[in-house]
């Protein structure tokens, strides 16, 4: 197994989450190098484009969170082999790449600039995805995106609904989810029992 190192951001959640998870559930050993918000502008130097997470495979650095993720779910069992399953799979992961792209472009703002930005996602695309990432959940039986099984499309969706019932984004419901797709709320709460998850964040 190699030397793996996984630099991201330290709190339970974002872009990061889903690799940070796809290790333990894989019993991965791997250094969690986490920093705080305002070290980024020194870490993000020492990355290849500026951005993060970002994965050291014995010294050489990756980029791109979604191109982590399919590496990290081979490594763990965690990413479908037959290409079709493999297809849904990153359906999911990369639309909910795109709507976080849309969450990023407020971070810089403020004050009513912020407000009025959150609140047009929050009526526009955020909804509009959590109810296309709905009905994906549905066509595949309502427990997982990918089959019958657990995988990255999971573990993406988990922590971008955390995200959302987190708190931490300012004039955005923390209620949102479960008005909007209640399914992905149960999703969330279900992810989130499952004994290596449960175990993951009891270690935190």
């Amino acid at each position: 197994m190699p030397q793996l190192k996984l630099t991201y951001f330290d709190f339970d959640g974002g872009r990061g989450e889903p690799a940070r998870l796809a290790m333990y559930i894989g019993d991965i050993d791997f250094e969690d190098f986490r920093f705080t918000f305002d070290k980024f502008p020194e870490v993000r130097k020492t990355t290849p484009l500026g951005q993060v997470p970002t994965l050291s495979i014995d010294g050489k650095q990756i980029t791109q969170g979604n191109a982590i993720n399919r590496y990290l779910g081979k490594l763990a069992g965690l990413y479908p082999e037959e290409p079709m399953q493999a297809l849904l799979c990153d359906e999911v992961m990369d639309a909910l790449e795109d709507v976080t792209n849309k969450l990023v472009g407020t971070f810089g703002l403020e004050g009513d600039a912020l407000q009025q930005a959150r609140e047009e996602l929050t009526t526009g695309p955020i909804t509009q995805y959590l109810t296309w990432t709905a009905d994906r959940l549905a066509e595949q039986g309502g427990e997982y995106f990918v089959g019958n099984t657990l995988s990255m499309a999971d573990l993406k969706v988990f922590s971008w609904i955390g995200g959302l019932n987190s708190g931490r984004l300012d004039h955005i419901p923390t209620t949102l989810t479960k008005e909007v797709a209640p399914t992905l709320q149960l999703h969330w709460n279900r992810i989130g029992q499952l004994s290596k998850i449960a175990e993951y964040y009891a270690s935190r």
